[in-house]
């Protein structure tokens, strides 16, 4: 998990300290060390946090090829490296890594390479035959990139708050995050610094100081699959069997082990020699922790039970904030934040998660409700969801729209420039009827990005690497492709095509049976009304005092106690700890 950061102009060279200051900004993503390197033109200046994993003796980057003067900053991994460095006839040396093989191959093909690519990466190069910068991310956004254009210069770094120590960038409070916990598309809360789209490729040309974006992998152009189920569980079986095993790093490593399917299959194809669950004293229903021993015993790998309680929240709440950049919404952020904790304690740097399956084939109780109505799910007994299913039960007897029961489910709040409902239309749009994928592109264009992110930014503050095999290439386009009947036929019990490799794998019964989901979630909103209440409203009305005026509603709707299951007073929270970042406040 590394980092990148630079800048690309006719005067960049001058800037060189402003770009050592950058990569200083965001070393924590770097551990074996921080580093910048000017081209031999003088137009850019690019810099590297490095963290060693595929060779602990490599040399850290940036990275520059003598014979073209390239120079490379890169994040991630490329797990096909080798075999394309074969396939394209890219010389590797001995102590060499993905990171020499990428540049060789950019040097060679130029930006066409990313299509061979299979991986997890944010990707900066720039080219002096061309006087152009190239940006680039990997298909689903795993690594995050944020870029600026100021005074004919472009500057881009891996953390949002490190471009807003390079100039001013005024706060804004995008609607969405009202309305569903986070900023869409390529929007952040500052004015002037935006998201790389995923599979994006960004060129900046310094002579013209233009830009040119493309989006260079488009998951709905595959084909429909038109085999039969056991054709199609036989091949999906296949691409788990090989490329699951690919993701698996050379050193010590563990796995985010929460009970469930995903993260058990992962367990079985892995075999990481340490799994670590999180689990919640008195609160039973999120306590996975003994399918999950059953799990660990079963592969012979040592089980660390990580037992957070209201305390440890209170005092993570600062370092969470820091490291997401800005608050986005996801369920299990603060499991993750401890879960990542207790990982680098234990020195490893690399940590395994199950993220996808979910969202490709059709893991969601709210996908549930949208492809059987609420009644059907209700009656499957998933009671525990009858507040997400009233969001549809409001208009028994009048038939929804897909795409108007869609954004009911997703959004948490008022949509008022209905941006969230035009994000969902667009989606199934896309998907050409087929309403399971227009489900998939939905996730991805609207709940997606928090996840990725959160896993991204939480790991890389411990300098651990995250990476999660299910988004896999061949993986990914295959589920897509699949009808909706391969991924789900019962209300209670989505990820079909999934469940069946895992009864061929051997897995416990109680994990490929198992009918309501739980992941990592917490008892965070429960403990915002009761023993962190005064806590709370403490924090929320101090940010109050001299919070920008756009982001006041925000703070104030967290002042009202909440359900179960409403994040409102946890996004304000998190809003609140963000505004006290003494970063935040500058830019602001």
């Amino acid at each position: 998990m590394c980092g990148i950061a630079g800048l690309a102009g006719g005067d960049a060279l001058r800037h060189e300290k402003t770009v050592a200051a950058m990569g200083d900004a965001q070393r924590y993503r770097g551990p074996d060390g921080t580093t910048h390197v000017a081209a031999p033109d003088g137009w850019a200046v690019l810099a590297m946090n490095t963290l060693l994993i595929v060779d602990p003796q490599a040399v850290p980057g940036p990275y520059l090829d003598r014979d073209t003067g390239l120079l490379l900053a890169f994040n991630g991994e490329i797990y096909n490296w080798r075999q394309q460095a074969s396939a394209w006839g890219v010389e590797i040396g001995e102590r060499e890594s993905d990171a020499h093989f990428l540049l060789r191959a950019w040097a060679k093909i130029g930006p066409s390479c990313l299509d061979g690519l299979d991986g997890m990466f944010a990707i900066s190069v720039y080219d002096p035959r061309t006087a152009k910068l190239f940006l680039a991310r990997d298909r689903l956004g795993e690594k995050p990139l944020y870029w600026r254009l100021d005074g004919g210069r472009l500057a881009f770094a891996s953390e949002v708050t490190t471009l807003t120590g390079y100039g001013p960038a005024p706060l804004v409070l995008r609607p969405e995050v009202i309305a569903i916990e986070t900023p869409v598309g390529v929007d952040t809360p500052f004015q002037g610094i935006q998201l790389l789209a995923p599979a994006t490729l960004l060129s900046f040309d310094v002579t013209t100081g233009s830009i040119d974006q493309m989006t260079w992998w488009h998951l709905e152009d595959r084909a429909p699959f038109t085999g039969t189920y056991d054709e199609a569980l036989a091949k999906f079986s296949t691409i788990l069997a090989e490329q699951i095993p690919l993701r698996s790093p050379a050193c010590d490593f563990a796995l985010l082990l929460s009970g469930g399917l995903d993260s058990a299959v992962l367990a079985y194809l892995m075999r990481p020699p340490v799994c670590v669950t999180v689990r919640y004293l008195g609160q039973d229903r999120l306590d996975e922790s003994s399918t999950a021993a059953v799990i660990a015993r079963d592969i012979g790998a040592e089980l660390v039970v990580v037992e957070p309680d209201h305390v440890d929240f209170a005092h993570a709440l600062p370092h969470m904030a820091r490291a997401l950049d800005y608050p986005m919404g996801n369920a299990s952020t603060f499991s993750e934040h401890m879960a990542y904790r207790k990982i680098s304690a234990l020195g490893l740097r690399v940590v395994i998660g199950g993220l996808g399956p979910d969202e490709f084939l059709m893991g969601y109780v709210r996908q549930a409700l949208v492809l059987f109505g609420p009644d059907a799910v209700l009656n499957a007994g998933l009671e525990a969801y009858r507040p997400l299913a009233a969001k549809l039960l409001r208009t028994a007897g009048e038939p929804l729209e897909a795409a108007e029961a869609v954004t009911r489910l997703i959004l948490r709040g008022p949509d008022p420039d209905e941006r969230v409902r035009e994000l969902v239309a667009d989606a199934m749009a896309r998907a050409g009827g087929d309403l399971a994928r227009g489900l998939t592109l939905a996730d991805l264009a609207t709940a997606w990005r928090p996840l990725v992110m959160t896993s991204d930014k939480l790991a890389s503050a411990y300098a651990l690497e995250r990476r999660s095999p299910y988004l896999a290439c061949d993986l990914v386009e295959f589920s897509y492709r699949l009808p909706g009947e391969y991924k789900i036929t019962d209300p209670a019990q989505g990820k079909r095509i999934l469940r069946d490799a895992a009864k061929t794998l051997g897995l416990p019964r109680e994990v490929w049976a198992a009918r309501d989901k739980l992941g990592f979630a917490s008892p965070v909103p429960a403990w915002l009304n009761g023993d962190l209440a005064e806590w709370a409203d403490t924090q929320i009305k101090t940010a109050l005092t001299d919070a920008p005026t756009g982001f006041r509603p925000l703070l104030e709707g967290g002042l009202a106690r909440g359900g179960r299951f409403d994040r409102t007073r946890m996004q304000a929270l998190m809003a609140a700890a963000w505004f006290s970042d003494r970063t935040v406040r500058a830019a602001a």
